[in-house]
């Protein structure tokens, strides 16, 4: 009985704690300049991770809907790593451009402008922004972050 009281005791303290780490709100994904609800344009997010060169669209039948967007896959198999652990393979700053993520503001994100760094994805709004952003990656990307942190969950693109 005395074990079960200090279970029960340490539970509610730690409830409190348990709450403030919770986000407070989803964040935006980009999805596209006309809306929609598919997120990296159908591209499949596993696929950066595995195929060591450029990534595959995925398919409508292996959708899994994450934070308010929908992700493909290019079959069953890369849809459960994804919903198994959607943080591991989702880009970072909701898919919207890194280096604009990196100045404070959302851009669209295009799939074939990414990077892969410490087993995170990162978009970028083009090859040419993507080549600015990589002169000062580690900076753009605290900075990113930081921003990230302060952006509304209503947040959207050219808005």
């Amino acid at each position: 009985m005395k074990t079960r009281s200090l279970f029960a005791l340490f539970a509610a303290l730690l409830a409190p704690l348990a709450l403030s780490l919770s986000p407070a709100h989803a964040k935006p994904v980009y999805v596209g300049v006309e809306g929609g609800n598919v997120a990296v344009s159908g591209y499949d997010t596993v696929s950066y991770f595995e195929t060591g060169g450029d990534p595959v669209m995925g398919k409508a039948e292996h959708a899994v809907e994450h934070d308010g967007a929908v992700y493909h896959f290019a079959n069953a198999a890369n849809a459960a790593r994804f919903a198994a652990n959607p943080e591991a393979f989702a880009p970072q700053f909701g898919g919207h451009c890194a280096w604009a993520m990196s100045r404070g503001y959302l851009a669209p994100g295009d799939p074939l402008a990414y990077t892969l760094v410490d087993g995170k994805l990162y978009l970028n709004f083009n090859r040419d922004v993507r080549a600015m952003w990589l002169k000062e990656r580690d900076s753009n990307i605290a900075n990113g972050h930081k921003n990230w942190e302060v952006i509304p969950a209503d947040a959207k693109f050219g808005g």
